[in-house]
């Protein structure tokens, strides 16, 4: 059985996942602008920190389903209480990807 690496950041990194799970489902309910782009952010984030490691892509995949999962089933309308909903957890994603990239960055 392979060695699964482990990194200093994974709980924040799978957090930040969970989250841009969340604004995903969101902003799609919400038919925001860029909407898509948050899946797309997270396939980066998945083709950056988990190459050759499937142990960790699960799990951060996981934690965007997660995400994504827990407000399709509170919210099946864009009501104004899921348009803060999604501003709050957009808000939490940068500050996630700010201490990231700060702490541990390159």
């Amino acid at each position: 059985m392979p060695q699964v690496a482990i990194v200093p950041y994974d709980d924040k990194l799978a957090r930040l996942a969970e989250v841009l799970g969340s604004v995903h489902y969101l902003r799609t309910l919400c038919k925001a602008p860029g909407a898509d782009e948050w899946r797309s952010d997270m396939q980066q984030l998945l083709d950056s920190e988990t190459n050759g490691e499937p142990q960790r892509k699960e799990k951060l995949t996981a934690a965007f389903n997660r995400g994504y999962r827990a407000f399709a089933s509170v919210y099946t309308d864009c009501t104004q209480a899921a348009i803060v909903a999604e501003e709050r957890y957009r808000n939490e994603g940068a500050t996630l990807a700010t201490e990231i990239t700060s702490r541990f960055g390159n």
